[in-house]
């Protein structure tokens, strides 16, 4: 494979969930984290989950990861079941998980080992691509731990990455980092997504980062897991977090989602 086939943009997928049913016994009974959720992903959309903790929006991204299965209902990529784990859907975690004994270089080039049909050579070269593409091509040979934690995070998604995908999966990528932080990621996040067109779906329990990022928002409510409202949200890209435009939309968003929670005792950030 060469270099340029590698780095090609690869046609994103649509995701389809139908009727996908997920419950967990604990000691204090069953509990249904999701009920009956359906929703299609169109090809290349943003999509943003939004809900409290414990609303099964984490365990609807694991499903479609195909690290979990459904109790019943089914997901479709590009018209096929996913019934594990795929090279087609990558996953980025709210922790970086990444390797200490590699460096930044190393670790992209560890999700690069998904890739079939590229050599080392090849492999360090779209390495090098998506460090530049996060803008870290001056730290290919750090260490992890002399990273901050925003630079960690981009390492992360440089990784997830680097093996094209056509799906990327983001479970709260941007929760443990300061707000400086998060909001230069919003705009790295929003570039790439413009360059790269990847289907993405981003779970977050923060509204104002919902809107800023999604071209769609879905809130969820627990106790079951349902979704209960959809957001199109019409604002060019770039978006500012703080704009008055996008604060409208979070302030629609939120007190839909408030209307939800004040009925479940829980709290979703603003």
């Amino acid at each position: 494979m060469s270099i340029e086939n590698a780095l090609i943009n690869i046609a994103p997928e649509r995701i389809e969930i139908d009727g996908v049913t997920k419950s967990f016994t604990t000691n204090r009974g069953t509990i249904v984290a999701l009920d009956n959720v359906s929703v299609k992903v169109a090809e290349g959309e943003f999509l943003c989950l939004v809900g409290p903790s414990g609303c099964g929006k984490s365990t609807l991204l694991n499903i479609i990861a195909g690290l979990d299965t459904p109790d019943s209902g089914r997901v479709l990529a590009n018209g096929e079941s996913v019934t594990g784990p795929g090279r087609d859907r990558m996953v980025m975690f709210q922790e970086h998980a990444l390797f200490p004994w590699l460096d930044v270089l190393g670790n992209v080039m560890f999700g690069l080992r998904l890739k079939p049909g590229l050599n080392n050579k090849e492999r360090k070269e779209v390495a090098k691509y998506y460090l530049d593409l996060v803008g870290l091509s001056k730290f290919q040979h750090a260490n992890i731990h002399e990273l901050s934690g925003g630079m960690k995070q981009r390492v992360a998604l440089a990784r997830a990455l680097a093996p094209n995908p056509r799906v990327l999966l983001m479970d709260e990528p941007f929760a443990a980092l300061d707000a400086l932080t998060r909001e230069q990621l919003y705009g790295d996040i929003q570039r790439i997504w413009e360059a790269r067109r990847k289907t993405i779906v981003f779970v977050t329990h923060n509204v104002r980062e919902a809107a800023c990022l999604g071209d769609r928002v879905l809130l969820f409510s627990p106790n079951p897991g349902r979704i209960r409202a959809e957001f199109q949200v019409d604002l060019p890209r770039a978006r500012d977090i703080n704009s008055v435009e996008l604060a409208r939309y979070s302030t629609e968003i939120t007190t839909a989602l408030k209307g939800f929670t004040n009925k479940q005792g829980t709290e979703v950030a603003e």
